[in-house]
């Protein structure tokens, strides 16, 4: 895994980096204005990071807007539930 000055999580494409955003969202619920928004190419070390400010990615603005997110994190849910028994 390559390393990066600002000791954010390097990611190869910018396809990675939205897959992995929108997977924290469905896995985390962080606080309204809070958590990762956005996907940016670091100019120092030439990998994509997440990031929780500017605009917030079209993916994951129209997942959110789809319903995507919500559903996903409700099946993430039951998973855990099952997990449990």
């Amino acid at each position: 895994m390559a390393t990066c000055v600002t000791h954010k999580k390097c990611y190869l494409s910018k396809e990675i980096a939205e897959d992995v955003l929108i997977e924290a969202q469905t896995t985390y619920d962080y606080a309204a204005g809070s958590g990762p928004v956005a996907v940016y190419l670091c100019d120092d070390c030439g990998y994509y990071h997440l990031t929780s400010r500017g605009p917030m990615n079209e993916k994951l603005s129209q997942y959110l807007a789809d319903g995507k997110i919500q559903r996903q994190k409700e099946a993430n849910r039951w998973l855990d539930k099952f997990k449990r028994k």
